[in-house]
């Protein structure tokens, strides 16, 4: 878990639990991708233990950054709300 740095390269990712849920590095974004099921076992604390650990190193570089933009340019548009289902 070390190798992984939130926002230090293009490269990087991150498995949990084989390739259950995936943590995709990247300079500007980063891509959590999957699902993990978490069981009430000791395998289910190491995958917890792992995803608080991509999480909190996410965190803490976001906070080293002094000028955060309220949000990134790559980010897709906010939603205009709710449209009907044209399948019913």
């Amino acid at each position: 878990m070390s190798d992984f740095h939130a926002f230090a390269n293009d490269e990087d990712v991150l498995n949990i639990e084989g390739d259950a849920l995936t943590v995709s590095n990247g300079t500007t974004n980063i891509e959590v991708a999957g699902t993990l099921r978490i069981g009430k076992d000791k395998r289910g604390l190491k995958a917890a233990r792992a995803l608080k650990q991509a999480v909190d190193d996410i965190v803490a570089a976001l906070e080293r950054e002094k000028t955060l933009p309220d949000e990134s340019k790559d980010d897709p548009p906010a939603s205009t709300g709710n449209v009907q289902n044209p399948f019913v």
